[in-house]
């Protein structure tokens, strides 16, 4: 098989999700026996102090008979989180460029707004 063959096979379909200094690439590939699979790929860009860069990245190769395992799997996972935890990124209060102050001041209003009213959907 030519090299332009292999390149169009490996390329079926792709997406790419950019997440600060992660980027997330999902791609379908093709099995020798021309059957699907799906490789999640997380690369991390690490800066060095002289300003030069480089990237780890770490792949996950899920075939078509853990689809629905899989999915289920992480559905729940994810729904877990989210009911524990909601959707706020509290890693954020532990960046370097973090303002405690400015936290404080944002946490006490969403505070205040939250206790000003208890309004059901299902009063109105």
């Amino acid at each position: 098989m030519r090299e332009n063959e292999m390149l169009e096979k490996e390329d079926i379909f792709s997406k790419v999700l950019r997440a600060g200094r992660r980027t997330y690439f999902f791609d379908v590939r093709a099995t020798k026996a021309d059957d699907y699979y799906i490789t999640i790929t997380e690369s991390k860009k690490f800066t060095e102090e002289d300003g030069s860069f480089h990237f780890k990245k770490h792949k996950i190769y899920l075939y078509k008979e853990d689809f629905a395992a899989f999915r289920e799997i992480l559905d729940e996972m994810v729904d877990f989180v989210l009911d524990q935890k909601g959707e706020e990124v509290i890693s954020e209060r532990h960046q370097k460029d973090f303002k405690r102050e400015n936290y404080a001041e944002n946490t006490e209003e969403v505070k205040s707004a939250e206790s000003f009213t208890n309004i059901d959907f299902d009063d109105i």
